[in-house]
């Protein structure tokens, strides 16, 4: 069995939700919920956090994960590509004799990803050996990018390019365009090749898709998507289970 590493990334400096990475869901820090959803899936031979702040380290320790090193502060800018970090990871963790075949991030914004939902990735991924670099959770978009529109000075043009005949796709019930697929946060997986290669990425080239279902690619991204989080806890969805020690 291929080895792997769950990286989660937890920086301090979140403008749209302030400390959300942090902030409390059900009675625990968002970021337990990735964390124990990394330990419930059985696939990882660790479990690291990549943060710039030692109060965020203290707490993703204590719910069992491991934060080898802080990630330096312009690894953690709001614009800092993945891949730097991602990097700063691996070669820390290389540096300390630990090498993996695959690494996953797991966003703590999601905390409806369970260790089966991590599973069932994982199946889809190794049953593609040889033929994806990678799988990316995605899900039908609710706005369709044949109805959008870009600013072209005091007019504005559809986004994508449209035929020079038949009906404009920004005309078109969204019924009959083609299904389009947006990624969401819930979970990336990849060989490790793809970050150690010539032009490191965190994805490849040759990217399959993930399927999220229910609310597993549910992301807290905006402020009122904390309220939604409470309700459907209110209403029953299903949490990753956290451990006994820290309940």
């Amino acid at each position: 069995m291929p080895t792997a590493v769950a990286l989660i990334p937890a920086r301090s400096g979140s403008e749209r939700v302030p400390g959300k990475n942090v902030m409390p869901l059900a009675g625990h820090p968002l970021l337990a919920y990735s964390i124990a959803a990394a330990h419930e899936a059985g696939v990882f031979a660790d479990v690291v956090v990549s943060t710039d702040s030692e109060e965020i380290a203290e707490v993703a320790r204590r719910y069992g994960a491991e934060v080898p090193a802080l990630r330096p502060a312009e690894l953690a800018t709001s614009v800092s590509p993945d891949i730097d970090w991602v990097v700063h990871v691996l070669d820390v963790l290389e540096r300390d004799g630990r090498t993996f075949d695959l690494f996953s991030i797991l966003r703590p914004t999601s905390p409806f990803r369970t260790g089966a939902t991590i599973r069932r990735a994982w199946n889809e991924l190794l049953a593609l050996e040889g033929r994806a670099d990678s799988i990316r959770a995605v899900e039908p978009v609710r706005q369709h990018p044949g109805k959008m529109w870009v600013l072209d000075g005091e007019l504005m043009r559809p986004l994508l390019p449209q035929a020079p005949t038949g009906t404009p796709t920004y005309s078109t019930q969204t019924k009959a365009l083609p299904p389009v697929w947006v990624q969401n946060s819930s979970l990336e997986i990849a060989w490790t090749r793809v970050a150690r290669g010539d032009r490191p990425e965190i994805a490849g080239e040759r990217i399959a898709p993930f399927f999220t279902e229910g609310n597993e690619g549910f992301s807290i991204d905006y402020p009122d998507d904390v309220e939604t989080a409470e309700a459907l806890v209110a209403q029953g969805a299903a949490l990753p289970g956290l451990p006994e020690a820290v309940r």
